[in-house]
């Protein structure tokens, strides 16, 4: 596991990306600035990193950071999304889990706004 920064406007957040062959791509490419998406809950920004899937999902955790193929983009999942049903988070498709935030922070999270800045780079806790 490799330790990541993501600051989405005042909003600062710890990260830990997991060993997949794309979570060492996205490594590689770091540091990366995009603008955030939300859809329900959940942020998502594309990112330079076109890759297929080697373990897709249709069902998330709360807090697990994936990566869908689709729109080429790094995605932090922190509750239910429009297609979500029950107790399930469901992303819009397949995605690969690439890591999961440490710094669990739902009403910061909740308060990010379409267009915002976001960066990711390699750090530490």
């Amino acid at each position: 596991m490799t330790k990541i920064n993501i600051k989405i406007g005042d909003l600062e957040l710890k990260a830990e990306l997991n060993e997949s062959k794309i979570a060492k791509k996205i490594l590689n490419i770091l540091p990366i600035s995009s603008k955030a998406n939300t859809w329900g809950d959940e942020i998502y920004f594309k990112i330079p990193l076109k890759e297929k899937i080697e373990k897709p999902v249709k069902e998330v955790k709360k807090y697990d950071i994936g990566y869908w193929p689709t729109g080429a983009c790094f995605c932090i999942f922190f509750g239910p999304t429009p297609v979500s049903y029950g107790d399930k988070i469901i992303p819009a498709s397949d995605v690969e889990i690439i890591g999961f935030l440490i710094t669990q922070d739902y009403e910061g999270l909740k308060k990010v706004k379409d267009g915002e800045k976001i960066e990711i780079e390699k750090g530490g806790i």
